[in-house]
């Protein structure tokens, strides 16, 4: 009984390691190292970078730019028209409206739980500011104001300041 348990205990350990060397013999027939060395995907590293398309990663000038700008220099470079101000009240509906309020007077659905209220945006003390701070203050917030460089574009921040310059009558 020792001798056939014994031979039995062989036979499997025989088994396993022909096993084993049948896997690793088709993996290894599988392969071609030489082959693989020269793919494109092994020698991805030697490769130059492509450019990038326009407008998704600046490579100068951009936020940067932006955050670092003489904020009495930074114009408004849309024309004071009605195309641009309904955009900027497009804009402002979807962007601003729930804190500063759709007549922009700080009283927005979201605003009113705050303390102290947002800002009325009619008001002297941010009608007097440059069209620089105000585009400043919107890209890049100050205060509980959140910066909405990554949601507004630059574009559509300048209209939103034409739309609220619209606001007000200075007669």
């Amino acid at each position: 009984m020792k001798k056939k348990r014994k031979l039995g205990l062989v036979t499997v350990r025989l088994l396993s390691f022909c096993l084993l060397a049948a896997v690793v013999a088709t993996a290894v027939a599988g392969c071609n190292y030489g082959k693989m060395r020269d793919d494109e995907a092994a020698q991805s590293y030697n490769d130059t970078f492509p450019q990038m398309p326009q407008r998704t990663l600046p490579a100068e000038g951009g936020i940067f730019a932006e955050r670092q700008a003489d904020l009495s220099k930074l114009e408004n470079a849309l024309p004071p028209n009605a195309e641009v101000i309904a955009l900027g009240s497009e804009r402002y509906r979807f962007y601003c409206g729930q804190c500063h309020g759709m007549r922009a007077d700080g009283n927005g659905t979201v605003g009113q739980s705050f303390a102290p209220l947002p800002a009325n945006l009619k008001s002297e003390a941010v009608q007097e500011q440059s069209d620089g701070e105000l585009f400043y203050k919107i890209r890049f917030g100050f205060m509980r104001h959140p910066p909405l460089f990554s949601t507004a574009s630059e574009e559509e921040t300048w209209a939103v300041i034409r739309y609220l310059r619209s606001l007000v009558d200075y007669s």
